[in-house]
């Protein structure tokens, strides 16, 4: 009897621990901006009263708790846990209509609320007209501070920093482009020059500053909330954020909360007059990832000396991306007119390198604000070409390989530290969303026999400093080689870390070939593997290239490929199938679009979540955009709401 008992105790206890939350920290944020009496369903950020009331009554009827800042910062020191399904709102910028609208709502439902104000707005007169994105609108759109002190004065309204006068864009390149304030460099056109970081952190830490002390002498409190402007921030400001007493900031990035990060909360944006059944389906998957649908693109092939010229190969880009209503592009950053794989330019300002044009931010932006897609900044890990024989990677005696990639060795302090401000260059001067790791990023079963290397493995893997006896034992040959495969994971998170200081949401994909996936003993060859890459990256990039792997049956090849992938728990949703648009072994062959097209509904068929390809010639629209929209655009994604 007392066993049973026993069992049965356990067996309850079992049962509680099943059905307990998963993540009883977790939380979810919606931000809202306007609100309109009645709209139709197609104007910006604005939501009609109607449609909020229904959020509201959704939120309460389904066991939705909606919390505030003081909930939050109480949890995360210990105190009362977060209810299940916690939801926190917020109101951006201020609007007028916060005031009528929202505030009586919140009232109702006794629901808390976030508003984040935009000082320089605020401090205007109350006739005179503000700069609101790109153009002027009346001061009165926005609330008093009358009004302001109403709503501060319930209780349920917590006053966030929205910034001074950082919610809007300033020159960011030559060309002209308008970018977001906080995070661009400031161009100056007469100078020819950029803001350096101290120019940059001190515009940005006298704007915060200024905005809490109008906060405070206005309202009499000081913001410990930091709302960014367009969700962009970087390290330098969450910084300055934190030293002024915000604790807490929030992002426009979507997904689900923990208290571990409550310096970079995410929200989900409520677009325009969102409808009810898309707000629940988005509050039901938190955490999902839409599918990559991927063209790589040449910067060389839109680079031109004439600018007439390089404008028409821009337009002609964005209209192709555009047509073939994709989410990602892999930008080269790089020049590299010879084609040999290795940086002998870059298209962005640095350091070392000669700057065949400042380039590469202006196509990032039109890309991202004209053909809606994000943008993976493309760079060689090791290939740069600094005119620098003592720096590169070197082959053991007579294994010389006339067909390697030039690359600087990754053990090479001096190069390392050259390639790391490279990369930190790049985050500087432009903005995209992710970056792609060039498929120059490997080590031969006869590399790197660089003096620098080989004092590398005696002090800090306590190998012996010798390729011959490295290479002749084949136990130790084993260590050494997983040993170089952890070695460039490693390098790979050095740079992206760099990068992350301007830039810290990017994503990182690095390419990887299909033989490290069909033959396992090939790591060897290349110190690559796909458990490895995909432990360091958000996506491993696979050259699913039949031609080029001269292949005899194409689709027995990718067939091969896929399962092999699929085998690994978890991969398939992390590969991007890079597929190839010309076959370089036939003398640059253009592939034909149908057979490119037949290949990524094969992809789909067999379970493959993300692909692409590469190259794109769009000026001769190779491969064609009517032959591959059918199976690339997301339009026909079915899981969408």
């Amino acid at each position: 009897m007392r066993c049973r008992t026993t069992a049965l105790i356990i067996g309850l206890i079992m049962l509680c621990i099943l059905n307990m939350p998963l993540h009883a920290d977790a939380f979810t944020v919606l931000c809202y901006h306007d609100v309109a009496e009645s709209i139709n369903d197609q104007t910006g950020d604005v939501i009609s009263a109607d449609r909020l009331i229904q959020h509201f009554n959704w939120l309460k009827a389904n066991g939705y708790q909606v919390i505030g800042i003081d909930d939050l910062l109480a949890a995360q020191h210990g105190g009362r846990p977060l209810p299940d399904h916690a939801v926190l709102l917020t109101f951006d910028d201020g609007y007028v209509s916060f005031y009528d609208r929202v505030f009586p709502l919140l009232q109702a439902f006794q629901y808390p609320a976030v508003l984040a104000l935009v000082g320089s707005w605020l401090d205007a007169p109350p006739e005179a007209q503000v700069v609101y994105g790109d153009r002027p609108v009346p001061r009165s759109n926005f609330m008093s501070w009358e009004q302001l002190g109403k709503v501060l004065a319930s209780g349920l309204v917590e006053i966030a920093s929205h910034s001074y006068g950082l919610h809007r864009g300033i020159l960011a390149n030559p060309q002209g482009n308008l970018e977001p304030a906080l995070t661009s460099r400031r161009y100056d056109p007469v100078s020819d020059r950029y803001e350096d970081d101290a120019t940059q952190i001190m515009r940005i830490r006298k704007d915060l500053v200024r905005n809490s002390d109008l906060l405070e002498r206005r309202l009499g409190l000081r913001p410990r909330v930091m709302v960014w402007p367009f969700g962009r921030y970087n390290q330098p400001a969450m910084n300055a954020a934190r030293e002024l007493g915000m604790p807490v900031a929030m992002t426009l990035e979507s997904g689900a909360n923990s208290l571990e990060h409550l310096d970079r909360i995410q929200r989900f944006l409520v677009a325009g007059n969102q409808k009810l059944e898309d707000l629940v389906w988005e509050l039901r998957h938190p955490d999902r990832v839409d599918p990559r649908r991927v063209v790589q693109v040449d910067l060389d092939y839109i680079y031109d000396t004439d600018q007439d010229q390089q404008r028409r190969n821009l337009d002609q880009l964005l209209d192709r991306i555009k047509s073939l209503h994709i989410n990602t592009v892999f930008l080269q950053a790089f020049a590299d007119p010879d084609g040999d794989g290795t940086a002998d330019a870059l298209y962005f300002p640095n350091r070392y390198l000669p700057i065949r044009a400042d380039l590469f931010n202006r196509v990032a932006w039109q890309l991202k604000t004209r053909a809606g897609v994000n943008v993976f900044a493309w760079l060689p890990v090791l290939g740069f070409n600094l005119g620098t024989p003592d720096m590169m990677v070197q082959q053991a005696s007579g294994f010389e390989d006339d067909n390697a990639y030039r690359r600087l060795s990754p053990f090479h302090p001096q190069a390392r530290q050259i390639i790391l401000d490279i990369y930190e260059d790049l985050a500087r001067y432009a903005d995209f969303e992710g970056l792609l790791f060039h498929d120059d990023a490997y080590l031969t079963d006869a590399e790197d026999a660089n003096p620098a290397a080989l004092a590398w493995y005696l002090e800090k893997w306590q190998m012996p400093g010798d390729l011959a006896v490295l290479r002749g034992d084949p136990i130790m040959n084993k260590r050494w080689t997983q040993a170089k495969t952890r070695a460039l994971s490693n390098w790979t998170d050095d740079l992206a870390k760099r990068v992350r200081i301007w830039r810290p949401t990017i994503k990182t994909a690095r390419n990887l070939f299909a033989e490290t996936i069909l033959d396992p003993t090939s790591e060897a060859w290349y110190a690559q593997t796909l458990d490895e890459t995909l432990a360091h990256n958000d996506y491993a990039a696979l050259l699913a290239m039949p031609n080029l792997e001269q292949a005899s049956d194409g689709e027995i090849w990718l067939r091969t490929l896929v399962e092999r992938v699929k085998s690994q728990p978890g991969a398939l949703a992390k590969t991007i199938f890079e597929l190839q648009t010309v076959d370089w072994r036939q003398r640059n062959r253009a592939i034909p679009s149908a057979t490119l097209a037949d290949q990524m509904l094969l992809l789909q068929r067999l379970g493959a979540v993300n692909y692409g390809y590469y190259p794109d010639n769009f000026i001769a629209n190779q491969p064609d955009t009517n032959e591959l929209h059918r199976v690339m655009s997301l339009q026909t994604y079915p899981y969408r709401p």
